[in-house]
């Protein structure tokens, strides 16, 4: 038996160098949060996760590609976190039968559905950094709005096929219409960081966000 493989035949430089990454990926968004990202150096986040500056280029060619590759991994977080919403709470409750779900149902399942969401306000701080720094800076503003674009395409796709599946779908763009609701809830997040509320995600859900759910959709 060869010992130079791990499970799957990922090779052992492969597997430290995905390590490697995501301890670099994991000290930046400390870092990020705590002193923002343009003030954040490479020496700072190579330091907090415990390797050099070059161990740092050679995973990442600078900060910004490393801030992509992290919002990515966030991205890719939410979505299966969506996913997992979904099929525990939406799908029991609309069975085989294709049951139509009331407003009532709606609102609850919206609600549980989004408290499965992550969270971590470092997150809502780090996206808030970035987006300004991409407003800054034209060389970041278009690989930044076609993450965004990205994002909120299959986001989208998601939440379109569990409407569908409760009989509902949206009065307007559905993009748009997702859009919307993703704005209420960084508003919601924002102002939570602004007024200190320490209440969870949950506690401090407006109910806004499923009533506007239901205003922009309807039964079919």
């Amino acid at each position: 038996m060869e010992s130079t493989a791990l499970r799957d035949d990922i090779p052992v430089e492969s597997a430290r160098r995905q390590r490697t990454r995501t301890r670099l990926l994991d000290a930046a968004f400390d870092v990020f949060a705590e002193q923002g990202v343009k003030a954040a150096s490479v020496e700072t986040i190579a330091e907090a996760a415990g390797f050099t500056r070059g161990a740092f280029y050679s995973n990442f060619s600078s900060k910004e590609e490393l801030f992509f590759a992290l919002m990515e991994r966030e991205k890719v977080m939410r979505l299966e976190q969506l996913d997992a919403g979904v099929e525990q709470f939406l799908r029991p409750l609309v069975g085989t039968d294709g049951v139509e779900l009331d407003d009532a149902d709606v609102i609850r399942t919206v609600t549980r559905i989004l408290e499965l969401q992550s969270d971590d306000r470092r997150w809502w701080l780090v996206q808030s950094e970035f987006l300004l720094l991409a407003l800054r800076d034209p060389a970041i503003s278009a690989d930044f709005l076609r993450y965004q674009d990205s994002f909120f395409q299959a986001l989208t796709e998601t939440v379109v096929a569990a409407l569908e599946s409760a009989r509902r779908r949206f009065t307007i763009d559905p993009e748009e219409a997702v859009r919307v609701i993703a704005e209420l809830c960084a508003n919601g997040e924002a102002r939570a960081l602004l007024s200190g509320d320490e209440r969870t995600f949950a506690e401090r859900l407006s109910e806004s966000v499923p009533a506007i759910l239901l205003a922009l959709t309807e039964r079919v």
